[in-house]
């Protein structure tokens, strides 16, 4: 990982023209700005998301500033929740990906911090590859798992403001979390998906924050700490770093 990431826009025109593309793998951290319930920030999406793309940074990677929107429709009438329309945000990932072919890049990696954006980005990056023959790198921090003997309590229905977020920004910014005001919320759910219906597993029921939380916190955040938060981050941006290293020279391969 280096100590200094490179950012793309620092650059000049002539400067980005002149670049080594061929290793060369353009991140574009992605989240959202939504409420997190009373104790979290509303960047907490963005915000990890963008903290992870950069401390997980190697040599080949170029940085490009947040796309801090996502699509956050599930937490639209809640306070400071600012959501773009599945359509919109399509379109902004296509024409990034068309814009980055168009500067001869070949690689580009989405590094997302949002829990509703995944099946999009999924859509968006074949869209991309088809379209522009760019090589892309749809990844969710969420997805790439937690340390082994870590203690999260009720991983299963804590998925929003809850412990694992509030470790991680206990970590990153604890001078946002206002830990004084940490509630658990959804407490109900594992009676309400007792059977094989889940909340986002193999058989996931669509939902929106109401159908959940009266607080807009879906998980119990009474119990994090930083120590749990530098955990998750490190595991996440040691995997993340690898698998940049990795971007850099993948290409698919047929008999």
């Amino acid at each position: 990982m280096t100590q200094h990431p490179q950012y793309l826009t620092r650059l000049t025109t002539n400067g980005i023209d002149a670049l080594d593309k061929s290793r060369a793998v353009v991140v574009q951290p992605i989240g959202a700005i939504e409420q997190h319930g009373p104790h979290l920030p509303v960047m907490t999406d963005a915000f990890v998301a963008e903290q992870v793309a950069a401390r997980a940074a190697t040599p080949d990677v170029w940085l490009l500033p947040p796309l801090s929107y996502g699509k956050s429709n599930e937490h639209v009438g809640w306070a400071g929740t600012i959501s773009l329309d599945a359509t919109t945000l399509y379109a902004v990932c296509r024409d990034l990906g068309r814009s980055l072919a168009a500067s001869g890049f070949s690689r580009l990696a989405f590094v997302n911090g949002h829990g509703g954006n995944p099946s999009l980005l999924d859509v968006a990056a074949r869209d991309i590859r088809v379209e522009t023959g760019l090589m892309v790198f749809p990844v969710t921090t969420g997805r790439l798992g937690t340390p082994a003997g870590l203690d999260l309590p009720d991983a299963e229905f804590s998925i929003h403001g809850g412990h694992v977020e509030t470790s991680i920004m206990l970590h990153l910014a604890p001078d946002t979390v206002h830990m004084d005001l940490a509630e658990p919320g959804g407490a109900h759910l594992p009676d309400l998906f007792p059977g094989e219906l889940s909340l986002e597993d193999a058989l996931p029921t669509a939902w929106v924050t109401d159908d959940l939380t009266t607080n807009g916190v879906i998980g119990d955040p009474t119990s994090a700490t930083a120590e749990t938060g530098a955990a998750i981050v490190g595991h996440w941006t040691t995997r993340l770093s690898a698998a940049y290293e990795q971007m850099a020279t993948f290409a698919f391969r047929t008999a």
